[in-house]
């Protein structure tokens, strides 16, 4: 699994840190989203295709 996000579509609303935090975090100047794990470790996969699905501005994209 890889991730890719696109920034520019971003909210900022923070879903994804909350669901999995181990793999995204928010800028501290926007809010926008930052991937920590572009490749996140199986146990956190469930979580971040839980963020991808939750995400209100769909940017988030997992391949």
């Amino acid at each position: 699994m890889k991730i890719s996000v696109d920034t520019e579509s971003c909210v900022s609303s923070g879903q994804c840190v909350l669901l999995a935090p181990e793999t995204f975090d928010q800028n501290e100047e926007d809010g926008k989203v930052v991937v920590l794990a572009p490749e996140p470790p199986e146990g956190e996969r469930d979580a971040v295709r839980q963020a991808e699905l939750t995400c209100p501005a769909a940017a988030i994209r997992l391949t």
